[in-house]
């Protein structure tokens, strides 16, 4: 299974169009965006995929950014979400609560855990947690996201 992953597109419909572009040609399975969404016209670009999506700093309508997630049968988590793919406990979040971050890190229940809010790619590990940030799709250079093969814990930063 392959997991796309992005973060940070504030509402600009062409670096989110180009990261559906990839992430379709790179045949993932499924989608986690990591917040500041910033406008539900944005959640419609993610048809293809069962999306799982957390609210960001800048997610300033987070009620209307849910029912748009719900319409297009996307997962809407709030300020934090977990899900299992493959085998894998997967975690997910903004990461404007830096000590949140910090606790999912720690806990040592997690195999992955994706975070946007800095809009600096960055994969890491922490003992057997694997803790990946795409980057952004707005206000950084490059725009960039990631994958990451299931089961495995293969993670890519993919520069748009």
């Amino acid at each position: 299974m392959r997991l796309g992953i992005v973060s940070d597109t504030h509402g600009r419909r062409p670096g989110a169009l180009a990261a559906v572009r990839m992430l379709e040609s790179l045949e993932v399975d499924a989608v986690v965006h990591c917040g500041d969404i910033g406008d539900s016209a944005i959640i419609e670009l993610f048809a293809p995929w069962t999306t799982h999506f957390v609210q960001g700093n800048c997610d300033e309508d987070p009620a209307d950014l849910e029912a748009a997630a719900v319409a297009g049968g996307h997962v809407w988590h709030g300020l934090f979400g977990s899900f299992e793919a493959a085998g894998r406990r997967i975690a997910l979040l903004h990461s404007h609560q830096r000590e949140r971050l910090r606790q999912a890190i720690l806990c040592g229940q997690w195999d992955l855990i994706c975070y946007g809010h800095t809009h600096q790619a960055a994969i890491d590990r922490h003992g057997a947690t694997l803790v990946v940030n795409p980057g952004a799709l707005h206000r950084a250079q490059p725009h960039s996201l990631a994958i990451v093969d299931l089961p495995e814990l293969e993670p890519q930063i993919i520069r748009l």
